[in-house]
């Protein structure tokens, strides 16, 4: 897992967490981060720049989001 400090803001761990780890549910980043808002600090993280992908998963009869951080390889090609 990366390394968080208590200093660290919402959007740095849900940043870290995207890049380190893969992808996040609204759920895991209320029980991990104590984020009850995953969408305002993935809209803020698109607004620096990050290329952020929204999946719709059903499950049980139950649709959620799920973020997955698209990074640009060396050639610039995204991946």
């Amino acid at each position: 897992m990366s390394c968080l400090t208590p200093h660290t803001t919402q959007s740095a761990a849900i940043l870290a967490h995207l890049r380190d780890i893969g992808p996040l549910t609204p759920l895991d980043a209320l029980r991990l981060y104590g984020c009850f808002r995953l969408g305002g600090r993935i809209y803020d993280l698109k607004r620096a720049g990050h290329t952020i992908v929204t999946e719709m998963v059903e499950d049980n009869g139950k649709h959620y989001a799920r973020y997955r951080l698209v990074e640009a390889n060396m050639n610039g090609q995204v991946e």
